[in-house]
This record gives structure tokens, sequence and C-alpha cells, in this order.
């Protein structure tokens, strides 16, 4: 079928929407209608290559819509469900069958790879030639996409679709980091670097922890204001401190007990961990190039019993995480919407542009059909 698509065709280019191919659903496959797709740091990184999907490409992975088409293996969902589309996986090495999807050994090529693992085919085509698709398992920059009957999470009717596709990746992975991963005691403190919607996503989710010091941490003020509204307990610009640790050190009495490193910048999680107090646990959920490095003091580490731990997707498994977000956000408690801006799919580049200057804390494209 034809479907309107945003195509990035090279490297720290624009997203271009266009005219692509997308072929019918396989066996396993789910072919959905997109009503709303979140915009992330990750687009951005393959964007520019930072990790590298094969262009061009349809990149897109916080895609929610209406299932149109199920192959026939499908037996989760059916045509005229409501879905969100969150991260792909291989559902048989150990971590997946452990309940721990997000760090399946297969993540990469079911979610940056660009084709179909098991036949290296994509469902996408422009004028013949193939395009990268299958981006986290649905490439939701366009109209229609296909997924798989692993990553499509079916919620209820009564809730705004076209809000919930980022519970797909960036809402889950702050949450989760928090609730998953850290699962801070009631009384603890926690300081979470970075509010984007994941650090943002991350204050709220220590709140529903009981966590009674929060503190956020980020260089633009109408960030630290969301966060201080969301339920921080304290806020840090490190252009107005002289030393961001010692500031957030004195804020939570000699050390938090739990730290979240969301920026993706190595110097910030050099300061995360030594925020620390003793056996205090830093999570590393920012992502920057392959390759990149930090380092910490290994004595800091070992005599204060600090520990530092890497962090995907909140280590959550989406068919159980993601529905229950939906009724934390429906009983009033997890309220991301208000981190949402919405866009028509034709303003993409706006979009992007609004995220990466800070003014927009999470875009969300609205699609149509045109």
């Amino acid at each position: 079928m034809n479907i309107r698509a945003a195509v990035m065709h090279e490297e720290g280019g624009a997203f271009e929407i266009e005219d692509v191919s997308l072929e019918d659903p396989q066996s396993d496959e789910v072919l959905v209608r997109i009503v709303g797709a979140g915009v992330c740091h990750t687009d951005m990184i393959v964007r520019d290559q930072m990790y590298p999907t094969p262009l061009p490409a349809v990149l897109g992975h916080e895609g929610s819509g209406v299932v149109e088409e199920v192959g026939s293996n499908v037996t989760n969902v059916e045509p005229g469900d409501h879905v969100v589309l969150s991260f792909d996986y291989d559902d048989t090495c150990t971590s997946c069958r452990d309940g721990h999807p997000a760090f399946c050994e297969a993540f990469f090529a079911h979610n940056f790879g660009g084709v179909r693992p098991h036949d290296e085919s994509s469902p996408l085509s422009q004028d013949g030639e193939r395009i990268s698709g299958r981006f986290f398992g649905q490439s939701s920059f366009a109209t229609y996409a296909i997924a798989t009957e692993r990553n499509v999470v079916p919620v209820e009717d009564d809730v705004p679709l076209e809000l919930l596709g980022p519970l797909g990746c960036g809402i889950q992975t702050g949450a989760g980091g928090v609730i998953n991963s850290l699962n801070p005691q009631a009384g603890s403190s926690i300081a979470v670097f970075g509010a984007g919607s994941v650090g943002l996503s991350a204050v709220m989710a220590a709140g529903i922890k009981s966590c009674t010091e929060i503190i956020s941490i980020d260089l633009k003020e109408n960030r630290l204001e969301k966060a201080d509204e969301l339920g921080a307990t304290a806020t840090v610009n490190p252009e107005e401190v002289d030393d961001v640790v010692e500031a957030v050190r004195e804020l939570s009495d000699g050390g938090v007990d739990y730290a979240l490193e969301t920026t993706g910048v190595p110097a910030v999680a050099e300061q995360a961990v030594e925020t620390l107090t003793q056996r205090g646990t830093l999570g590393v959920i920012g992502a920057p190039a392959l390759g990149t490095e930090a380092g910490y003091d290994v004595n800091n580490l070992i005599l204060n019993g600090r520990s530092i731990t890497g962090i995907v997707e909140g280590d959550s498994d989406p068919q159980q995480f993601i529905p229950d977000l939906v009724e934390l956000y429906r009983q009033g408690k997890f309220p991301f919407d208000e981190l949402v801006t919405y866009y028509d799919f034709e303003d993409i580049e706006q979009a992007v542009e609004d995220s990466e200057e800070g003014d927009t804390i999470k875009p969300v494209l609205r699609m149509s059909d045109a």
C-alpha cells in the first residue's frame, strides 16, 4: 500500500515527508494506522548516525494507533484495537525469558537494524529501492506502520490515543528507570539529571515511589519549573551554582540515595556518581555515541559502596508496564500529558527543532492520511 512517511535520506539531514510503499503484514505482524507519534532523542541520534541504522530510513518509535490488519498467527490483537507501539525483542533469549525484554540479546538487531532480523527484509520501499524500516519494530513517522505481535500493546479506548505513543519509549524509560530499575524505598532521596521527558517522567515516578527528596537538575528554567510542578522538592540549574555536586549534596544532607542520569553527557554522569551517599546507586539512561566513555574514582566507588547500573527502556516489559502507566494516568497520579505539545505531521522539522532547543519537552506528531 502507498503511505506517507518522514524519510531520512542522509546523515544530519531533514525529515522529508514523501510517498513510500508499505508491504502487507507477515504472519506475526500487525498493520497499524498511526494516530500519533512522539519525537524522541533517539530519533535524533540515528539522524546524526551516532547509532548506525542504514539510511535512507523511516524513523519514529513512539507510535500509537488503531490495528487495521493482523497476520495469520497473531492472537493478542485484532482490527479495531487501540495500541501503543513499543520496542521489539526476540522473546527467546535468557533476558526475554526472565521477563526483561529491554535487555534482549538481540536488541540492537530488532530495533536499529532497519530490517526484519529473521529474513533481513524491510517492509518499506520507495521507487523499488529498499528503505530501512522496522525501526524499533515500527517506523512510526508514517501514516501506517508494520509492527510485530510482540511490540504492540493493547490499551483501553477511554484515554486519548494520540497522547499515548510516548509511553512506548521515553516516558516508560524515565518512569521505569525509577520504578523498575532503582526501585527506591519510601523516604529515600533521588537526584535526576536532565529534565526532558525522560527526566520529568522519573521525577513523577519518584513521587509515586514516595521519595521524600526529589532533586531535578537542568540548564533550562522552563523545565525546572515543570519539575517543580510535577513533584520535585528542589531544583538546581548548573549555571547558577559554583559546584553542582556540592549543591545536590547540600540539598540532600550529604548525598542522595539514588541518582538518574538522562542527558547522555559523560561529564554529567561523572558528576552524578559523586552526588551519591554511601551505598547509593546511579542509573545511567542517557545514550551518547557508541564508544563514549566516562570516568570515576575507583576508590570513591569502592569505599562508599556505590553502584552504577545501565538502564534500557526502564527495564520494562511493555505488555505489563504500559497499561500500568495508563492506569496511573487515569487516576491522576502520573500526569505525563503535561509534558506533551502536539504538532501536525507536516511540521515534524519544527517539532524536532523545538525539542532540541528545549522549548518543547515532548513533541507528539498528529498523523493523517493526507
